[in-house]
């Protein structure tokens, strides 16, 4: 008798040492609200969001603020979407909320500086474009030059991060159109980058 309970403590401390997936924490999330499920799951990449972030924005402080945000946006859109791989939605997503990010400041400095202020351009400014800008603008140029088919269907699976099935549902293609418009136009955005290099 002492023995099986032993057998039970030991099974029990083993159960407690189970780690759930990043599925099972999704799907638990999803069926039940629970932020507890989404915290744990979070937690996990928060360290990866976070290098996203700081690579991004540059910023420690802004960052660490984006990380909240990210998360906080989680929260709605893992309802809206069917994700397969967490940590790579995750990644797209961080990064895709970064460059809104960026793109909105980009708007907003329109002040004007002063001619002393303008002596220090080389201590408060990188001497070449920052290499995202640039990429940033040449993406653009080539989702451009795509056929339309393919252009849509990147916009909305990448930009604004739809699932396949999403895609499918606005753009009215089969699910196998999708994925092929996807890759086809994944293929030459890279032939297009690396042509413009």
């Amino acid at each position: 008798m002492v023995a099986g309970f032993g057998m039970i403590k030991k099974l029990s401390s083993s159960l407690e040492k189970l780690v759930l997936t990043d599925a099972v924490l999704l799907n638990l999330y999803k069926s039940t609200g629970e932020l507890a499920h989404l915290g744990e799951l979070f937690a996990r990449y928060k360290a990866l969001v976070y290098g996203v972030c700081l690579k991004y924005l540059k910023d420690r402080d802004d960052a660490k603020d984006a990380v909240m945000q990210v998360f906080e946006k989680l929260i709605q859109s893992l309802h809206q979407h069917e994700i397969e791989n967490f940590k790579s939605w995750l990644y797209v997503t961080t990064r895709n909320h970064c460059l809104m990010q960026l793109r909105a400041k980009k708007g907003k400095f329109t002040e004007e500086f002063s001619p002393d202020l303008m002596e220090n351009q080389l201590l408060l400014h990188p001497e070449h474009e920052p290499e995202l800008e640039t990429n940033l603008t040449k993406l653009e140029q080539c989702i451009e030059t795509l056929i339309t088919k393919q252009q849509q269907c990147v916009r909305l699976f990448y930009l604004d991060e739809r699932c396949y099935k999403e895609v499918a549902d606005t753009t009215g293609f089969t699910l196998n159109q999708v994925k092929s418009y996807i890759q086809n136009g994944k293929r030459n955005l890279k032939l297009c980058m690396e042509r413009n290099d």
